[in-house]
């Protein structure tokens, strides 16, 4: 029976996504294309031997549209015989590509395929795929959901008022996070899945001097009379400090079957055992990341007692205390290394930023099992199970 393993990962660092980020003078293809090239070097594979590349972009316009994984495979240097596609599961997206490479590789369809990701939100900014005027949802979501959607940060504070989750405990988990990321950073922990570029070594927006003195002084960043009105059990407790920040990186996984690791000499970092993939409330919107953790442990047939790790996208402390408050997850088996409030969210590169870190956390703890898992804009969220090999 065949199986999918990771055998590299790597991601850029991270920066922030603003006009005087460390990487925004980089155009986006070519921050994909750098860890597609790091990918080739570090496993010493002909690239001729990929039998494509998928990649996950977000905003899909401007310097990001046109299919931007196949110019990177490009730009890598890839023979042109290398195909590529870009797919759109919101923030999950290139998590999303883990799974269809994963399950090419389980199928028979590839023996050789990358699963990756990028983000630009300084060259990019976020809904710029939405003209002004637009609307992308349509009259039958209209008239599906009368009293109307919300923005991602008004469904984090539904989810935080719904939890009864406070200001305090959010911003606790969120310098929790910039703690274990400066950690990591310091004890040589991302040194083996960092691919430095143009003098840019480390991720910047991890903060090791943040306290919770310093982000309660931080107005929210939500606050909207309308959803007052219309939400009152909102306390306007979501922050800049407690939600991740905007961001530029890219990051990308090599996967293959054990055969054919073995046949070219790589060595596995974990195996791909499970997968799930969720919709929920389009209002509360981030929830997913629940169900599909219930989903994937009943496909993986584990428990959550079973996982050593877990990987739980920050979009905003309220998602992760939530999913924790509901699986009765131990969050000092989360995020290990810090998570995207402190080391960034670049959307697009994000899931396979997650697997990367993970991968690496995996070997570095001597962990068997660790679960992924990642809410998405619309109500919806992938998991994953990996094991170690």
């Amino acid at each position: 029976m065949r199986d999918a393993v990771i055998v590299e990962a790597v991601r850029t660092p991270i920066g922030k996504g603003k006009p005087n980020g460390a990487l925004a003078h980089v155009h986006p293809v070519e921050l994909l294309a750098h860890t597609l090239r790091t990918l080739v070097e570090r496993t010493g594979i002909d690239p001729a031997l990929i039998d494509d590349v998928i990649g996950g972009t977000v905003d899909q316009v401007g310097e990001q549209a046109m299919n931007t994984t196949r110019y990177a495979v490009l730009s890598a240097g890839f023979p042109e015989s290398v195909p590529a596609t870009t797919v759109d599961r919101q923030c999950g997206s290139s998590q999303q590509a883990v799974h269809f490479a994963a399950q090419g590789v389980l199928s028979g369809a590839y023996d050789l395929v990358v699963a990756c990701g990028v983000e630009s939100m300084s060259r990019v900014p976020m809904w710029s795929n939405v003209p002004a005027g637009a609307d992308p949802f349509g009259p039958g979501v209209a008239e599906r959901y009368p009293e109307g959607l919300v923005p991602q940060g008004i469904s984090a504070e539904l989810i935080a008022a719904k939890w009864s989750i406070g200001r305090e405990q959010m911003d606790a988990f969120a310098v929790s996070s910039h703690r274990k990321a400066a950690a990591a950073w310091e004890s040589g922990l991302f040194d083996a899945e960092v691919a430095p570029l143009e003098g840019v070594a480390r991720d910047e927006c991890v903060r090791p001097g943040s306290t919770t003195e310093i982000l309660a002084g931080l107005r929210p960043a939500y606050h909207d009379p309308v959803f007052a009105e219309r939400f009152p059990q909102i306390e306007w407790n979501v922050t800049a400090g407690n939600a991740s920040p905007v961001n530029d990186g890219a990051s990308a996984v090599l996967i293959t079957s054990s055969e054919t690791a073995a046949r070219l000499g790589l060595r596995p970092l974990a195996r791909l055992h499970s997968f799930a993939v969720t919709g929920s409330d389009p209002l509360l919107m981030l929830t997913g990341v629940i169900p599909a953790t219930e989903k994937v442990l009943r496909k993986a047939s584990l428990s959550l007692d079973d996982i050593d790790l877990f990987e739980v996208n920050e979009a905003f402390s309220s998602v992760v205390l939530a999913w924790r408050q509901e699986t009765g997850a131990d969050l000092d088996r989360v995020n290990v290394h810090g998570g995207a409030i402190a080391l960034g969210h670049p959307l697009g590169a994000s899931g396979t930023r997650l697997t990367t870190t993970l991968v690496h956390a995996m070997r570095e703890r001597n962990a068997r099992y660790a679960l992924q898992t990642m809410c998405e804009a619309g109500g919806l969220a992938n998991a994953m199970v990996l094991e170690r090999v």
